[in-house]
């Protein structure tokens, strides 16, 4: 497989859902570096195109995900109620990924710009540590 299509596929995986896109640049054989750079960057455009572009596919998401996100017992509200902004943001990449995680802050009316910047972080600190555990977690493998 060319270079250009494995990044071209984990930026697409990192668009859809940031836990298959590292895999998928393992799988790939892509260095660890590039894998998390890559998917990153595919979870950050989503998180954009959901939170400054994406009307219908933000009321889309809600909609879907309702039973699972919605009400006021659901973990993102808990993380919403407690942790305003910062907190959805950060935690959001990892526990419904980044699309319905903008989907959800943008409900919930958070200000898009300080949501993106959130998120953002958050998206680079679960690519990074995501990665840094496969990478070491392949290397126990093979050298165990």
């Amino acid at each position: 497989m060319s270079s250009l299509l494995a990044w071209v596929s984990v930026i697409g995986a990192g668009i859809l859902e940031l836990w298959a896109a590292i895999p998928l640049g393992f799988t790939l054989k892509l260095h660890p570096v590039t894998t998390g750079v890559l998917s990153a960057l595919g979870s950050i455009l989503s998180a954009i195109i959901v939170i400054f572009f994406g009307t219908s596919l933000r009321n889309w998401l809600v909609q879907r995900f309702q039973s699972k996100t919605g009400g006021r017992g659901s973990r993102m509200t808990r993380i919403w109620d407690k942790y305003g902004i910062p907190g959805l943001g950060f935690l959001s990449p990892l526990i419904t990924g980044a699309p319905l995680g903008a989907a959800i802050g943008i409900s919930f009316g958070a200000e898009p710009r300080k949501l993106f910047i959130w998120m953002t972080i958050g998206i680079i600190f679960w690519s990074a540590l995501l990665t840094a555990a496969a990478a070491f977690g392949l290397n126990v493998v093979n050298f165990g």
